[in-house]
């Protein structure tokens, strides 16, 4: 009979699959962008949004703070950096005053971050202790992204179409949810839970409203930016661009 350990392992490398193609979704929006050389009307805002949950996950993960999390962070560690080459295209490519907003931005994460870290690492000197701070936090900045959907499922509702809300992305999104509740439940851990449950449903509500409205979609061939879609512990937003 499998340990519980060894499952939980086996369902926190499949939630570091999904999440890492989520992490990937967003790459046709920067290809876009690299061979145009210019970032046109794409804003960074998911991006650092998902940079610094991924940052807060990490902290969350290493055994100084919650011991027995190496799952969490290979994925955001991976985040990171896929979210930082992603900043840096768009800091390339970006007027000044774009890159100056992006930049002011990013540097208040970081030193939220630091400020983070320090306190916590000098102030509480327990794991429980540890374990809550950071895990209040990254459960406030998760659950918020993962309710940043709402807006765009209003759309679906009003327009009885679900032609900026992709059904990979959806089932994908929901997929994700689930490994990393099931992950967080195994070895009970209530900060990693909360935020992926309300992915999961979330990406529920999503799925449903997809088959619900997908007949009374006008069926039209165009260029359309998607939404941001949410993703945690595998942590954000990303914003994607494809053709329909």
């Amino acid at each position: 009979m499998i340990s519980p350990d060894a499952a939980r392992n086996v369902v926190g490398i499949i939630g570091n699959v999904i999440s890492f193609g989520l992490f990937l979704s967003p790459a046709p929006t920067f290809w876009r962008i690299w061979k145009a050389r210019d970032v046109e009307e794409f804003k960074p805002d998911p991006y650092l949004a998902t940079l610094l949950n991924c940052m807060l996950w990490v902290f969350y993960g290493i055994p100084v703070v919650h011991p027995n999390s190496i799952l969490v962070v290979t994925i955001n560690g991976i985040g990171l950096v896929i979210e930082a080459i992603y900043l840096t295209i768009f800091f390339i490519y970006s007027d000044g005053k774009k890159r100056k907003k992006a930049f002011a931005i990013l540097a208040v994460e970081i030193l939220f971050v630091v400020a983070v870290v320090l306190g916590v690492i000098l102030g509480a000197h327990t794991h429980e202790k540890r374990s809550m701070i950071v895990g209040i936090l990254c459960v406030i900045f998760g659950s918020v992204m993962y309710a940043s959907p709402l807006t765009i499922m209003g759309k679906v509702i009003k327009t009885k179409s679900v032609e900026y809300m992709p059904f990979l992305l959806s089932l994908v999104n929901f997929l994700n949810g689930c490994c990393w509740t099931a992950y967080a439940l195994i070895r009970f851990d209530l900060y990693v839970t909360i935020p992926n449950a309300l992915g999961a449903f979330f990406g529920l509500i999503q799925l449903m409203l997809y088959f619900w409205y997908y007949k009374s979609t006008p069926k039209k061939e165009k260029n359309v930016e998607l939404p941001t879609v949410s993703r945690n512990v595998g942590g954000g937003n990303v914003t994607v661009s494809v053709e329909r």
